[in-house]
């Protein structure tokens, strides 16, 4: 999902969002440990993603404070 539409969700969104990125990359390791993942750039993307999210989260949470 690209940045901008990622800043375009609410709050409530990104936490799920976020929630279901950690679950997939909960099992995409898991799969990479039993040796069965079959794209491994995805648990990349998974992560990077992640921190997208975060990162956005966080600057909603800074600017709440300031303001």
């Amino acid at each position: 999902m690209p940045v901008k539409e990622l800043r375009e969700l609410g709050k409530d969104e990104l936490a799920q969002k976020r929630a279901e990125l950690k679950e997939e990359i909960f099992h995409l390791r898991l799969r990479r440990a039993t040796g069965r993942l079959e794209a491994p750039m995805k648990l990349r993307q998974n992560r990077r993603e992640l921190a997208r999210v975060e990162t956005i989260m966080r600057e909603r949470e800074l600017k709440g404070a300031e303001g």
